[in-house]
């Protein structure tokens, strides 16, 4: 186990310097020039030429680039050309709204996904079966966006209940919080549940069809031993896997239910960020999130450890 994280840990150093690269690269073939988008309509040369020395648009792609590595490593992401704001300050606003929104869709999805495909698995070709099969097509071709506008329509314009938009602090008022959170998590977990159960049934039948599984059935073992014990251990490797990039997914900003609802989460960060050309932003967020890619499949691969113990050989 302690070799096996020393080699991920090796790998994972060099290919976050390779994801940086390719992020500062890319981020240049944008079009627009970020010192006009900030001059203003005037385009006043010298105060072009102040902002490029400022945010050294005037130094080589090389130079550029490793001055923003060489600040990344001690923390500092750059400055927000839009609102003149640090960038490290701007992700430790909005990550924890995306975190937060990210655990809720989670914890939905496996309270709907990880039940509706053990059940699925357990009755195959039976009403439930059909049933399961049926919420998770729905779940795959529902849009976000038209579930989200679905939802604000009863459960905010009709009914009253929940708010149509915004965001509250869980540290100012945890039940207003919850009550905000509620709809883009259920929006955004439904559509990983649909994945989720499709994935679960699917490890589930290959797993109950296997021999060992069999040979516990013919010892006497109760049923709920052979498949919480034998058979959703074993099954559970490509869930966690899945469960894993999806996460990742979230956490990246799930765009289009934060504009709808209004969370000012990375979604929201990210899409300002591109239309105004603000390098730096664009640069902290999309850099952060693939380090959450990265680490998120090294906890998977943890994981993997924990649930099969053949692994561990």
């Amino acid at each position: 186990m302690t070799r096996f994280l020393l080699r991920r840990f090796a790998i994972i150093i060099p290919t976050l310097i390779f994801v940086s690269m390719i992020i500062f690269g890319l981020q240049q073939l944008l079009p627009g020039d970020p010192a006009l988008a900030m001059a203003g309509e005037e385009h006043d040369p010298v105060a072009i030429a102040q902002i490029r020395e400022k945010y050294n648009l005037n130094k080589p792609l090389p130079v550029r680039y490793w001055l923003w590595i060489s600040g990344v490593v001690r923390g500092d992401f750059g400055e927000s050309i839009r609102i003149q704001m640090p960038v490290s300050q701007l992700l430790a606003d909005k990550l924890p709204v995306t975190l937060e929104l990210a655990v809720l869709a989670m914890l939905i999805a496996l309270l709907i996904g990880l039940p509706a495909g053990m059940i699925s698995a357990l009755y195959n070709g039976r009403w439930p079966d059909y049933l399961a099969n049926v919420i998770g097509l729905w779940g795959l071709s529902t849009p976000n966006f038209w579930l989200g506008i679905m939802m604000i329509l009863l459960f905010s314009v009709h009914l009253g209940w929940l708010p149509a938009s915004g965001y509250v602090s869980p540290a100012q008022d945890l039940l207003g919080n919850l009550e905000a959170m509620v709809m883009p998590a259920f929006v955004l977990g439904t559509a990983i549940a649909a994945v989720m159960m499709r994935h679960t049934r699917s490890a589930m039948l290959q797993v109950l069809s296997s021999d060992y599984i069999r040979t516990a059935r013919a010892k006497g073992l109760f049923e709920r031993v052979v498949i919480g014990k034998h058979a959703l251990r074993n099954a559970a490797v490509p869930v966690i896997t899945l469960g894993a990039l999806e996460f990742g997914q979230l956490l990246s900003g799930a765009v289009l239910t934060e504009q709808i609802f209004s969370v000012p989460g990375f979604g929201k960060l990210i899409v300002d960020a591109v239309f105004n050309r603000d390098y730096a932003v664009v640069q902290g967020v999309v850099l952060c999130t693939a380090t959450a890619y990265i680490v998120l499949n090294l906890l998977a691969d943890i994981a993997y450890f924990l649930v099969n113990p053949r692994l561990r050989a």
